[in-house]
C-alpha cells in the first residue's frame, strides 16, 4: 500500500526537478542582452495605439463563470448518460439532485442580473 503512494512521491518530486532543472538551464543558456527595443511593449509588429493596458467589463467575467459552470455540468453529465442503463435508479437520482443545484444556481444568477449586459 505504501509502494503505491511511494511510488506517485518520487513521480511527483522527479517532475518538479525536471521541471526546475529546464527553467534553470534556459535562464543560465538566454542570451541577456537587454536594450530599449527588446523591452518595448510589442503589439503584433505595429507600434501600439492607445494605452496598453485597459480594463475589461465584470459582464466577460461573469459569462465565462456561467459558461465553465455549464461546461463542468456537460463534463459529469456524458459519462452518466453513457452508463445511464447499468448505473440504475440510485444514479438518476443523484443527478437529478446535481441538475436541480445547477438550475436553482442558475436562477439565482438570473436574478441577481448575472446575465444581463449592462
Amino acid at each position: 500500500m505504501i509502494q503505491d503512494y511511494l511510488i506517485i512521491g518520487i513521480f511527483l518530486i522527479a517532475s518538479f526537478i525536471f521541471g526546475m532543472v529546464v527553467l534553470l538551464t534556459a535562464s543560465f543558456v538566454r542570451p541577456k542582452k537587454p536594450n530599449k527595443e527588446k523591452l518595448s511593449t510589442y503589439e503584433c509588429g505595429v507600434e501600439t495605439t492607445g494605452p496598453t493596458w485597459i480594463r475589461f467589463k465584470v459582464s466577460y467575467f461573469m459569462y465565462g463563470l456561467v459558461f465553465l459552470l455549464f461546461d463542468v455540468e456537460t463534463v459529469f453529465l456524458l459519462p452518466w448518460a453513457v452508463k445511464f442503463k447499468s448505473l440504475g435508479l440510485f444514479a438518476l437520482f443523484e443527478m437529478v439532485i446535481f441538475v436541480g443545484i445547477l438550475i436553482i444556481g442558475l436562477w439565482y444568477a438570473w436574478k441577481e442580473g448575472a446575465l444581463e449586459w449592462k
